[in-house]
């Protein structure tokens, strides 16, 4: 599998945290996980770790685009692109494996395949603060 492709199972799952109960949450996991075809036990376990350590980090993120944006604070974010820009942060700030300018180019691409038509322009302005 594609990282674009883990990528986007990451995102989907990360969406449900806000929906979800943290004792619901690992039980909404496992049966988003067992729904996905061809995937090998390597992607799964890849999946599984990027989303709990994005989690885990979770008001950490969410405190890095409040001090980052104008306007337009996290409780003010639709949910989508909030998902997307806290993926896209966590592999900004933490994950070494992915260049900045790739997690942008990917946060857009998933901004204009889930979000709102300003969708893409507002996730790559807020992440474009964290390139600098």
């Amino acid at each position: 599998m594609k990282r674009t492709e883990q990528r986007e199972h990451i995102f989907k799952m990360l969406f449900s945290v806000d929906f979800n109960e943290g004792s619901e949450q690992s039980e909404q996991a496992t049966l988003y996980l067992e729904q996905i075809e061809d995937a090998k036990e390597k992607d799964i376990e890849y999946i599984r770790a990027k989303v709990q350590k994005i989690t885990d980090k979770i008001e950490e993120i969410d405190e890095l685009l409040n001090s980052h944006t104008k306007g337009w604070k996290t409780t003010r974010m639709n949910k989508v692109d909030l998902t997307i820009l806290r993926l896209a942060v966590y592999e900004i700030k933490w994950d070494e494996d992915v260049p900045a300018g790739v997690a942008i180019d990917e946060a857009v691409n998933l901004a204009k395949t889930y979000s709102s038509d300003e969708g893409p322009a507002f996730v790559n302005g807020v992440l474009a603060r964290f390139a600098d």
